[in-house]
This record gives C-alpha cells, structure tokens and sequence, in this order.
C-alpha cells in the first residue's frame, strides 16, 4: 500500500493533539503554501512545562498511539478503552482553513460569493474543481490537520501570592484559544490538564480554584483534569488512562456530529453551486451522483471513526455502487485525468471496505469483495479503458495483490500467525452455507506475495514487448506517436513507457526483477515460517533466477546453497529440479570464489541419473580448472546429502566367527559415473564398524598392487596389518580401552572408472565377543585442488548379497543381514577360585575372603580385575593384591560405590596363579550380597583381543543370635525414704548429677533372657553381659545372676539351642519428687567367637536390643514373695515345711491410700496372719504384710503350688489390685498367684 497516496488507506482513528508541554514537537500541518497563509495559527502565550511529571505524562500518552496497533476488534475484547492517533506540539497549532478565498487570478463576479473549504470541488484552489469527487487531501484534513481532541497542559502554582495572577493567566489563554477554535469555524473539542506543582496542598482551597478556571472559560467537566500532587508513577498512569478514556468518549460525539452533518448535507438532493463557475475544460460541474459518492464516502469515514463498522461498511457499498454506475465512472473518458481519479477512488473505497470486513471477522467475505473489485474494474477497464493487455493493468493487479496482503499484516489476524501454522481461515459463519471456491478463502500473506509475483512476471513481459518507437521519450518521438501512446497505454499509478522499459540501457528503468525478487522473498518467507518447504523452494528458485538476472551472484549462493544442503526434491524423484538449482548454485558460487560448493556440486552431478550437459568434462580433478581459491577447501557429504553416483555394499563371507580367528569380507563399490567421464583416482576407504571392530583403512596404491579385471568388475585382494602407529606393545604393557581399538590398514588400486564396481576382499581379525557390523563407508579424494569425502552408510537389504569368487563370478550370500556377524567369545582358561568361602558368614565379625586368579592358558596374560559388591546396603570392601614391587607385600585398594574397577595384577605366566584377598569391616546389617569377580586378560600373542573370565559368588550375612526378654519385678530389701524426713531432700545446690548421691525410690528387678544361635554350626560364647544406657534422672545397677561366671573357653553353643541368662537390675530415681514415666534402655552383649578359632582371637560382639520397659510406675502396686523353713513343732519329732507369704504394698503417689487385705481360708493350707485387715498408706511408702502358710498335704515327692486366696482392694476407688508374683511364686491364669511348695525332702 505504500504506492498510494499517504494517509489514503490509513485506518480512521481520532486524532489528538497535546499542547503545552516541552519536547520535540511531531506535528506538521503539510499544508500547501496558499494554505498555509490562509491557515488559522493558535497560540498559547504560556511557555510550555517542562516538570517531570509533564513529561511523564506526555510520554505515557504518546506510547499509546493506536495508530501502530493491529487493526481488528480484539483489542476491544483485550480491555484497549481507546484508540488515538497521537500528536504534539509545543505551543502553535496551526489549522488548514475551514473557507478558501478566491485565487488572485479569477475575477470576482458581481454578485455575492459562497466559499467553501479548500479540499472541495466548489472552490477553485482544489485540484478536484470543478467535477472531481474527493481526494485524499479530504482524508489528511482529518486524520492529521484537524484534530478531533485539543488537549492543552498548564501549571497550578501553590504560591498564594501568584496563584491568582496565574489563574487569569490560565483562564485568558484558554479562552483566547477557544476564540481561535471559534473563528476557525472547525468543532475540535479543548480539553485542559491542570498539574498541580509539588508543594500544592489539597486542603488549601485548590479545588475551588480548578472550578473556578472551568467555570471562566465554559469547559465541560469531562474535558477538565486535575493532576494532584506529590502522585507516584503508577498513579500518574492511573490518571492519564482515564483521562484519555474520557476524551475519547468526547471524541466520538465529536466525529458523530461530522457524520450526522455529512448525511444532512447528502440528504439535500441538489448538487451546489462552485464559488466560481468553470470556464475552461469541459465546463462542467459535479453531479449529484458525483455529490452523493462524496458525501457517502464521507459518513463512512467517520462511521469508521465512531468504530461503527455497520454503519460504514453501508455507506462504503452505496458510495462504491455510486461511482461505478451509469453516471459517473461509465460517463468519464478514459482519457480524462478524472478517469484514474475515479479508479483511484473505487481501490481507495475497497480498501476500506475490506478493512472494515477484516475488523469484523468476515475473512471470507474480504477476499470476496477484493476478487469482486478486481473483476469489475477489468471489465471497466476492457470495456471503457485501455484493455488489460498490456504492463499498466499487470502493475495494478501485482499492486492489488500486495494491497491483500498488507491489509492481512495490519489486521494481525492470529489465526493466520506463523506460529497457529494454518494455511487459510475456514469461512466464517454468515458463509457457511455459500459454495466457496478455493481462491475465495483468505490464506496467510504469502499467498498473496506469490500472486503478486506472478503479475509482476506479467508486467515485465509486456513491458518488453512495447514497440521501440513508444520507448523512446517525448522529445525524440513525433506528435502523432506520442498522441497515439496515450490512448494506447494505461498508465494508472505506474510510468510512461519510456520510463517503464527506456529503450537506453543507461536510462533508469523500473527494474523489474527486483521488484519480483522482493516479492518472493517476502512469499518465501511466509512459507518457511510454516513449513511449506516445497512453496520455499520452489519461491528460492524462482528467486534466484531472476537474481541471476541482475547479476547477483552472492545473495543466489546464500539463497540456494541451504536449500542445495536440505533439498527433498531428491528424495520425490524431481531430479529436474535438483538439476536446475545445482547448475545456478554451480555458476554463481564459481563467480563469488565459493570453491567447496563447485565441487559438492560437480561430483553430484557426475551421476548419469541427470541429463548431461554437452561439452561439459564431467572431471572431479578439475573441478576448479579456472579458479583460484585462497585456500584448499575441504568438502564433506553426507550420506543423502546428494544423489551420488556411487553405490557401496560390504558382507561377511560367514554369519558367525570366534573370538582370536579372522573373519572373510568384501567391499563393493560401484560408479554409477556419466559414460565417457574421467576415472576419479580415490585416495582412501576408511570402513567403519560397530562392535570389536573399530576401523578398517584402505589406501591407495597403484604400484605393487594387482587385481582381476573381467568385464566391469575389479576384484583386489587387500592384506590388512595394524597401522604403524598402533602395532602392538609388549604383552606386559597394560592396555586401556582406547588402545584396544586398532586400526587395520591395507593398499589397493582404487581408481573407479565410470560404470565399473571395484572389489575388496579382506580377512578381518575379530576381537571380541558379541554382534559386529559393518555401519558406514568414507571415500576420500585428497587431490591438489580440494579434499573431498563422502560419506555412506550401509543399510540392511540394500546389497545385492553377491559374493565374487577369484574367478570374478559370483554367488549369493542367503543370509538376511550379511552386514553383520556373531562373533562367539573365547572359552577363557583363567580360573577364579575361593580359597576360604564359607557358607555363611554373620553380622559383626569382620570378613577375609581369599580368591586364587590360576591363569590356565598356554601364553602369558596381562589381567585387570573387577570386582563388584551388590546388594541392599552393600558394604564397602578392601581389596589387596599383590605389589608390582620387590618384595612379598601388597597394594590396597579401597573400593567405592560397592566397586572396584580395572586393578592391575600384571603379568601372570603360564600355569601360575596370584591370591587376592578381599576384606569386609564387621558388617551390621544381615543380607545376601552377589561378589561378582572379573578377571579381563590379553594374551601375549594377541593383545588387542580381551578375554573375560566372571565368577559370581553368594555372600550371605547373617545374625548369629536372637533373644527375647522377660522383665520381672523383685522386692527391694532397703527401706523407703519417707517423703517427711528432710535428710532425703536432695540439696538444690548440687548441679552435678553424676557425683550426687540418689535420694529417691529403689525398685529391684531381673531381667530374664533366653538366646540362641541361628548359625549353621557351632559358636563358643565368651561372655554375656547387658549394657545399661545411663539417664540423668534414674540410676541403674546390673549384675548377673545366671550363669554365675562363664568357663575360660566359654560356653559352646550348637544351633537353635535356648540359653538363658538373667540379671538382677536395682534402679534408684534421683529424686524422691521425680513422678515422670520412666524407660530401661538396656542393651544385652554377646561376646562370641567361631568354634575352630584361635584362642587368641579377638570376640565378636554382638549387641541385640531389647525392648523398652516401663519402671517407676506412679499408680499403687502389689508384690508377693515367697520363703520356705522347716520347723519342729512342740511335741513333735517330724520337721513340718512352713511358707512365709510376704505381702508387700507400695503408694508412690502423693496421696493416703487405703487398702483391705483379706485371706480366703483353704483346704490346702492353713495359715496365721489377718483374715481380713486394712492397710493405711502414706504418700511415697510401702507397707508389708506376712503370713506363714502350714500345707496340710505337703509337696509330695516332686513338689507342688498352693493357690492362696489373697486380695488387695482399694477402698477409695473400690478397685482390687492385681498380685504381682516374685521369688518362689508364678501367676495363675486366673489373675491369682501360686505358691512353690518343694518336694518332700528337700533341706531347707
């Protein structure tokens, strides 16, 4: 759109125009110099501001200028309150006139004259007097001579004794501006901004002041600010966005009133007088078709304004429907400069119309309207005009085209966006149930490029088929071929032909081919953005043509060579296409000195697949015959990079080999060259290989060498041996993973002529085990000019599967990926033996494992040894072999991560072994871990071959022992201390507790344990013991009570066998107040030892946890013990057995507790003591209670229980008491106790 007039298809957006701050002033009336000294300047005699918040201010309101905003109706849905153009100036405006006078050469009539404003028709000083419709004159007055919105700042001082000169000084400019506004006849609205300066305060009567501006110059509240002081930043932006969404609901009304003016003048129905009447040309005036398209085109403009799109697109359509009817457009000669005015008119109305459709969504129905108008102006123009036949209607339809296109940029349609990746907008629904042809959806803006493009083609064409005699310019053509050039010619909004194609080639012409080139580029570029990748070649190819035009070899070469690198046209079969872009790419990269591209493109086009150029050499060697590049360029091809003329293949003779032997395999490649073209001398294939086999390099060499020829084919026997510079170290050398990878190398002839297959056999030693393949192929060409390498990769089934005999004949090899070949792993003679394994070993003995490496093989062998540790919580290990040192020592190496990886154990000679020894520290936590030993070795003979021997060993960890535990109460046999007696008061003084003797309650308790050993054999215990973890509050003491003292080899204990031991614990608080629930944190210890130890090895301690009981409990509790004597009774000789039953109760609560004890008489015994009492208790005592029991039946010969019929109740909470048994005593399952009565017999 930049081809027409400025401002002519510019969206209609109210103008504003701030006043009154300072800064570089951005409006320019453009006014005609007649205008402008008939112009009205107004002026502000104030000076500008020049405060920081002015500034602020002025600069938020410019960066919202929506003139650079897309244009659509999103913005309204996004929140956008307004949209203005947005100009400034200083403190001088000036206005166009609103009433032109008469020009100083026509004579003033005798009667009284009407003038009219400048850009009409009516007056003489307009370039459309006296029947011209509407210019875009008419559409800059508006948009950026008139502004709809005059917004004036001023400064509100805060000093009392200026504030009220400045007020009138306020008040006087603004109405004098008012004046101006008056007498220029044009309604723009004033509105003024007030800054309050820093120090002005709110309460000082500022408000009154502001109304009383307003109120003296009759500005409406809406159109009057007051910016307060002492505002931060986002409150000024708060301020200047209402301010701005006021005004442009001022706005509105303003351009409201100029269209409700516009169709009143239109609703008149006479067509108005001039000032002057015409008096040359046709004499003619406008009609009142003429003044209805006017004044049509005028209400949608400013409907356009009110973004009242209905409305505009209404009038749009009856202004456009006006001008091609009947009795404007049809009625006007084609050689009339009112002619192309009228087209200039219908594109311009267009234009909008499709604006406006694309503003409101109706994309199908944009394109429609666009094919509706460039349809009906050629038929105008076929009918009426010049014809469409020739370079002016071609430059119209490429400009048309563009016009689309910017329309679709401007809109920012984000459907259409690069990143939505859609090609073209499905039909709006108003559409929906029309037959749309394809062409009648909107696509995105590459689209339309490319159909610009294509017109441009057009252009240029019939550009050059104009006759010599019309190239020539006026002055050297006759009258009579210049008058028949103008009516031969359309030349609306493009040159003369002289100008368009000047038959001097020296003369500036319109350079056709890079206005097509930027049209491309633009399509092009659309096109990448979304992919269409065959479009962009397609676009770059054409592009690069008419570049070669124009001579621009450099921008061809950074056009097409990415294209050349990533072409897909290989791939479809479209050779011609590729043949086309390589020879352009070729020629221009040849002239720009590009000598890495000429050969790329030279060996491609060596394949006969692609139509052969006469006389060409078809000589890679020479590629760069004629030449001189800086420096030798190295080239690179990627395999399907080009479709290169030469075809590889490689199979093994056989599908599977052992490790150590060598494996039979061919290289086949074959040219596929232009018949007649010079052989291509190689200089190397390097073949590369997946698996043990890293790399194999055949060189070129022609003496020396034979092969057998036999037809096409050249069979060549290559003798590989390591490279020079990886032979093989000595066999006592160790060799890392890199030198294990040897590169073999060979020599052959390697000359390829066209259309014959060389042949490569070779015997491949295999290395080791696994599957190996042949992977890819390098053929390098080292020659004086250049370097070249193409690369090719090997694909399964793409071989003919031919395996050529010495004879030169072949057969197939039946295998479905001769590719590849299994190669089998060398049985390994290394032996890996555990010297000291056992079955099972236990938690918290330290482990020594001893492994002897027996090398079995027939040579010697440099081995590395891995071994790994797995499991859960696998534990860490030490790992000792033998030191490379003198002497009989050993290297330590500690292992990591539960692995140790590549430790050296040198040289081991034939039949000879090494021990190593792997150490575990005492391992805490049972678990079945895998000990995984590696021994990887290579032979003397063959030290690029590594052999592996694994052995895998169960390491099972176990505990050795489990316990369970019983807690069981004793009598204590000291007394209490009493809760009255001040010498069991600790003293508050003492901060150590350690060295404090305890003051509050004993308890006696034993600690019963019964262990035994899950071991699979025999364990001699040392000792067993518990370990009393110490507490600030409790003090307790362990002694051992079961077994006495162990025996000095300890106890032997077999499997699954219960041991008991017991021990007495005596546990005393601190403090005789300390009521806090107490636990036993007690460990109980196994010392132990294997039963074939040595006596002088250390234990193993074992440490079991045992639960935590609770102690010191605060509620009352009840103990029974037991003791038997024997007694004689008076009269009797026979010693009768006598049970004394001590009933003991204790209250470690701070309250009196009472308690009734009561004795049931029995059968079985007969007992002295209470029947039935009660116990009083003071807080923190116990009482005891003795009865002596007399059996009546006696024990018997193996003893017996008595059942007493004791309780204890709690009088206050009438709650019976549970008897706890101790010494001599069980509990009975009905919640009683039992009594031991021994055997008959038994000493006391």
């Amino acid at each position: 759109m930049d081809e027409y007039p400025a401002g002519s298809l510019d969206p209609s957006i109210p103008f504003l125009l701030t006043l009154g701050v300072s800064g570089p002033s951005d409006h320019d009336a453009e006014l005609s110099p007649q205008l402008k000294e008939q112009g009205f300047l107004l002026r502000s005699d104030l000076p500008p501001l020049e405060t920081e918040r002015a500034l602020f201010l002025l600069r938020y309101i410019q960066a919202h200028d929506a003139s650079r905003l897309p244009w659509n109706g999103r913005d309204s849905v996004k929140g956008v309150r307004h949209r203005f153009r947005i100009r400034t100036a200083a403190r001088t405006v000036l206005l166009p006139p609103r009433r032109a006078r008469l020009p100083d050469d026509v004579e003033q009539p005798p009667h009284p004259v009407v003038l009219h404003s400048p850009f009409s028709p009516l007056s003489p000083i307009s370039p459309l007097y006296p029947d011209g419709v509407i210019g875009t004159e008419w559409i800059r007055k508006h948009q950026v001579l008139v502004p709809s919105i005059l917004l004036c700042f001023y400064s509100l001082v805060s000093d009392p004794t200026q504030a009220t000169l400045q007020d009138n000084q306020i008040k006087t400019d603004i109405n004098n501006l008012r004046g101006f506004l008056s007498q220029s006849g044009y309604k723009t609205r004033l509105a003024v901004v007030l800054i309050s300066d820093d120090t002005t305060s709110p309460l000082e009567g500022v408000q009154e002041r502001v109304e009383t501006i307003r109120r003296g110059c009759s500005i409406d509240t809406k159109c009057f600010f007051l910016v307060p002081p002492a505002e931060s930043a986002d409150e000024l932006e708060r301020i200047a966005e209402n301010m701005l969404t006021t005004l442009y609901g001022v706005a509105i009304e303003y351009y409201r009133d100029l269209g409700r003016h516009a169709r009143k003048k239109r609703g008149r129905g006479i067509a108005p007088q001039p000032t002057v009447p015409p008096t040359s040309g046709t004499s003619g005036t406008l009609s009142l078709a003429g003044w209805n398209v006017r004044y049509d085109f005028k209400s949608a403009v400013f409907a356009e304004f009110r973004v009242e799109f209905e409305n505009a697109l209404r009038s749009y359509d009856q202004a456009y429907e006006g001008l091609l009817s009947s009795e404007l457009l049809e009625v006007i000669p084609s050689w009339d400069p009112r002619w192309n005015e009228a087209r200039f008119l219908a594109d311009v109305i267009t234009v909008r119309y499709i604006a406006s459709l694309l503003w409101g969504g109706q994309h199908s129905a944009a394109v429609r309207r666009w094919q509706l108008h460039h349809d009906r102006i050629a038929d105008f123009v076929e009918r009426l005009g010049r014809g469409t036949k020739n370079y002016g209607w071609k430059a119209w339809e490429s400009r048309w085209a563009v016009v689309m296109a910017n329309l679709i940029e401007r809109a920012g349609i984000p459907d259409l966006a690069p990143s939505s990746q859609i090609l073209f907008l499905q039909p709006e629904k108003a559409a929906m149930g029309e037959r749309l042809q394809p062409w009648e959806l909107l696509h995105h803006t590459g689209y339309w490029y490319r159909l610009a493009a294509k017109h441009m083609y057009g252009r240029r064409v019939l550009a050059r088929a104009i006759p010599e005699d019309d190239r020539r310019p006026p002055g050297l053509s006759p009258a009579s071929q210049v008058a028949g050039k103008a009516f031969a010619y359309d030349t609306y909004m493009c040159p003369d032909p002289h100008q368009e194609y000047p038959l001097d080639k020296n003369d500036d012409g319109v350079d056709h081919s890079q206005l097509i080139v930027e049209l491309l580029m633009k399509a092009r570029s659309e096109f990448l953005k979304r992919h269409q990748v065959r479009f962009a070649a397609e676009l770059s190819l054409e592009c690069a043509k008419e570049l070669a035009v124009i001579q621009d070899w450099p921008s061809i070469v950074e056009l097409l060579r990415p294209l050349w690198k990533d072409m897909s046209f290989r791939t479809e079969g479209w050779l011609t296409i590729v043949e086309d872009l390589s020879w352009m790419l070729r020629s221009a990269a040849s002239m720009v000195g590009e000598a890495g591209v000429v050969v790329a493109i030279d060996w491609e086009l060596l394949n006969r697949n692609f139509t052969r150029r006469t006389g060409w050499p078809y000589n890679i060697i020479g590629s760069l015959d004629g030449m001189t590049p800086k420096f030798k360029p190295k080239v690179h091809i990627e395999d399907g990079q080009t479709l290169s003329f030469i075809t590889a293949s490689f199979l093994f003779q056989d599908g599977e080999g052992k490790a150590g032997q060598s494996a039979n395999g061919q290289l086949a490649i074959r040219s596929n060259a232009h018949p007649g073209s010079s052989p291509v001398p190689f200089s190397a294939f390097q073949i590369d290989f997946s698996g043990s086999i890293n790399r194999v390099v055949v060189k070129h060499m022609k003496e020396g060498t034979t092969r057998r020829e036999r037809g096409s084919v050249a069979l060549s026997a290559v003798a590989l041996q390591p490279a020079e510079d990886e032979a093989a170290e000595p066999s006592s050398v160790e060799l890392d993973e890199e030198s294990r990878s040897v590169t073999l190398q060979g020599v052959a002839n390697l000359t390829l002529a066209a259309g014959q297959t060389i042949v490569l056999g070779m015997h491949i030693p295999l290395r080791e085990p696994g599957e190996t393949c042949a992977v890819a192929l390098t053929l390098t060409i080292d020659a004086s000019t250049f370097t070249l390498d193409q690369y090719l990769t090997f694909q399964p089934g793409a071989n003919s599967n031919n395996w050529y005999l010495p004879t030169l004949g072949a057969r197939r090899v039946s295998r479905t990926n001769p590719l590849s070949i299994k190669v089998l792993p060398r049985p390994p003679q290394m032996e890996i033996v555990g010297l000291t394994w056992k079955e099972q070993y236990y938690t918290n003995e330290p482990i020594s494992l001893e492994f002897e490496i027996v090398n079995e093989e027939e040579l010697e062998a440099a081995a590395k040894l891995d071994v790994t540790l797995s499991g859960e919580e696998a534990p860490t290990f030490t790992l000792e072999v033998p030191s490379k040192a003198a002497g009989t020592g050993s290297d330590a190496v500690q292992g990591t991560g539960g692995r140790v990886s590549g430790v050296s154990l040198g040289a081991i000679e034939s039949s000879k072994s090494i021990t190593v020894k792997i150490r575990l520290p005492p391992v805490l936590q049972p678990g079945e871990h895998d000990l995984v030993m590696k021994v990887v070795y290579f032979l003397s003979s063959n030290p690029g071959t590594p052999i592996t021997q694994t052995t895998t060993f169960q390491l099972n960890i176990v505990n050795p022992f489990e316990a369970n535990y019983d807690l069981l109460p004793r009598v204590h046999p000291n007394p209490w201390p009493s809760l009255f007696d001040p010498s069991g008061v600790r003293d508050p003084a003492a901060t150590d507790a350690a060295t404090v003797a305890p003051k509050g309650l004993s308890q006696t308790w034993c600690l019963v344990t019964r262990y035994a050993s899950f071991a699979a054999e025999d364990l001699r215990v040392v000792d067993v013991a518990i370990r009393v973890q110490g507490s600030p509050t409790v003090r307790c003491d362990a002694t051992r009570t079961v077994p006495h003292s162990p025996p000095p080899d300890g106890w032997l204990v077999q499997p699954k066998v219960i041991q008991d031991a017991a021990f007495d614990l005596v546990a005393q608080r601190a403090t005789l107040d300390d009521r806090s629930p107490t636990q036993l944190n007690v460990s109980f210890l196994i010392r132990w030892k294997r039963a074939d130890a040595d006596a002088a090895e250390e234990p193993n301690t074992t440490t079991l946890p045992v639960p935590r009981f609770a102690i010191f409990g605060i509620e009352p509790r009840v103990l029974a013990s037991a003791s038997h004597r024997h007694v004689v009774p008076e009269g009797r000789g026979k010693r009768q057995l006598l049970v004394e039953l001590t009933l003991v109760i204790e209250n470690a609560s701070n309250h009196l507790l009472t308690f009734g004890v009561s004795m049931e008489p029995s059968d079985e015994f007969a007992f002295s003591g209470p029947k039935q009492t009660a116990l009083n208790l003071l807080p923190v005592s116990r009482r005891f209670l003795t009865y002596r029991l007399l059996p009546l039946a006696g024990g018997g010969k193996e003893g017996g229980w008595l059942k007493p019929g004791l309780a204890v109740r709690d009088m206050y909470f009438k709650k019976v008491l549970r008897v706890v048994p101790t010494e001599g005593m069980k509990a009975d399952k009905d919640g009683g106790v039992l009594v031991w009565v021994p055997p008959e017999g038994d000493g006391e």
